[in-house]
């Protein structure tokens, strides 16, 4: 049944099945206990096996033609255009629909019954975080279901916005969430008339060894196929680096005087970190800016590229304390998920503890800018800016004001 209503490293083992943002990108939390490429000289486990079906590309969306409207929604004032948002209360999505709204768009926000962290928001809760859009209670991983949905609010779509990203990062909940949802709100969408598509993707996906990145890309490539099978449709296809979040990790730990911690000589990855608002302005912009239309677009936020050693550097600063940072080996990332790859073998429930640990390693060797195929090597100057909000801003507000509403939740790993 859908429901609608209108409102204008304590230690580095792995404790339990969560993701997180291995800030920087892995380290930032590597003293707390829970748990959007290639190394040559690192054997890694073998790929997750899918079936050819699940990798199936250029899908046929939807069983009856989609007739594109006559008249652009991009001539459209915006408060005629009506914009569906899925992940409406995701960490992104949440900013993206307060965004919307600022903008003067009809904003759908398609929120679960019991949203936020672990569901701890009541319906109550939810209409009042999304305050002055039209949210829709439904359930995204249920096609029907979501189709009904929309439908009874009686109203067409022009847009749709995903900010959909899987919960945990596991192999089943990523083939969930970040494919067969978020391709359920591609249909849904279509079928009610939505003639573009604002997906919130990652960098990393550019050299996918993870299976939340191969979910990803699946859902890209059929996104990208539908554009070519109907030229009144358009996508954008948004792929950022960092979020401010995912590197606030060590804040409050260096603040009580314990070392910054990182892997290696903390050159190892780099990112140009964009905030959560800046990032909800670029998706915004996605909507109506026409030289975005058809294009795969990396983004990150305003200044040079840091690695985490520069992270840790500002932040001591900050501080007025002198640096004292503690070196991890990156192998014993490697001998962890050797041992987990070894245990799945015997054990298969523990497949998603295994891809956690590689989520992890991943995130604690690669960089999130552009990958230069050509060099094979990272691009920072080729990484687009974007926004006016700094890492050393945040940092210092987090300083003053504390931690509080930037926790990862379900995105933890360590």
């Amino acid at each position: 049944m859908s429901i609608c209503a209108t409102f204008n490293f304590n230690s580095l083992t792995i404790h339990s099945p969560k993701k997180r943002l291995f800030s920087s990108h892995l380290i930032n939390e590597i003293q707390v206990t829970k748990f959007p490429y290639a190394f040559p000289s690192v054997i890694l486990s073998k790929p997750f096996k899918f079936s050819k079906e699940r990798f199936k590309f250029g899908t046929v969306l939807a069983t009856q033609t989609v007739e594109t409207p006559k008249v652009s929604f991009r001539s459209k004032s915006p408060k005629d255009i009506n914009v569906l948002v899925v992940g409406s209360t995701g960490y992104i999505g949440k900013f993206v629909v307060k965004k919307l709204i600022a903008r003067g768009y009809n904003v759908i926000a398609v929120a679960r019954e019991r949203s936020g962290i672990r569901g701890k928001n009541s319906k109550e809760e939810t209409l009042g975080l999304l305050n002055g859009a039209n949210v829709c209670f439904s359930d995204v991983t249920t096609l029907e279901s979501l189709e009904k949905s929309v439908e009874n609010l009686g109203i067409s779509v022009d847009v749709v916005v995903s900010c959909l990203a899987s919960r945990s990062g596991g192999v089943k909940d990523s083939w969930k969430i970040d494919y067969e949802a978020t391709r359920n709100s591609l249909i849904a969408g279509r079928k009610f008339g939505a003639a573009h598509f604002v997906l919130l993707s990652a960098i990393c996906v550019q050299k996918p060894l993870l299976e939340f990145q191969r979910a990803k890309l699946k859902f890209e490539a059929e996104l990208m196929e539908e554009a070519k099978r109907d030229n009144g449709f358009t996508y954008s296809i948004v792929r950022p680096t960092a979020f401010f979040k995912s590197l606030a990790g060590q804040v409050e730990l260096v603040k009580d005087g314990k070392p910054y911690v990182m892997f290696g000589d903390g050159k190892l990855c780099a990112c140009k970190p964009i905030s959560e608002p800046d990032l909800a302005s670029f998706i915004a912009d996605c909507v109506l800016s026409e030289d975005k239309i058809n294009q795969i677009l990396p983004i990150g936020g305003p200044g040079a590229a840091l690695t985490p050693l520069e992270q840790g550097e500002m932040l001591f600063k900050l501080l007025g304390k002198e640096p004292n940072f503690l070196k991890v080996p990156i192998q014993i990332m490697d001998f962890a998920i050797g041992v987990l790859d070894f245990l799945v073998k015997i054990f298969p429930s523990l497949e998603d503890a295994a891809e956690f640990g590689k989520i992890g390693r991943y995130y604690a060797a690669e960089s999130m800018l552009v990958w230069d195929h050509d060099t094979g090597e990272y691009d920072a100057e080729r990484t687009p800016s974007y926004g006016k909000d700094t890492l050393e801003e945040f940092f210092k507000r987090v300083l003053e004001e504390g931690i509080a509403g930037q926790e990862l939740g379900e995105q933890t790993i360590f």
